[in-house]
């Protein structure tokens, strides 16, 4: 799997940061919200339920998952 984020319309609101700790940070920017960062682009399937549940909770949907 694969993940793309759109930062556009990020936030970052953390809830990402919440369900994937160990594939999500959200940094602080210096203009306007702070935003998600990806730390692992192709994260293992061991950690597939948590990505899932991080895009399906983001509350702005910027998180899409691409299968392989």
């Amino acid at each position: 799997m694969k993940i793309k984020i759109d930062l556009a319309l990020c936030q970052g609101h953390s809830v990402c940061l919440d369900e994937a700790p160990e594939v999500f940070d959200v940094i602080d920017q210096d203009d306007g919200y702070p935003q998600v960062r990806v730390l692992l682009d192709n994260p293992p399937q061991e950690l597939r339920e948590k990505v899932m549940k991080a895009a399906k909770y983001c509350p702005n949907n910027v998180i899409t998952v691409l299968e392989d």
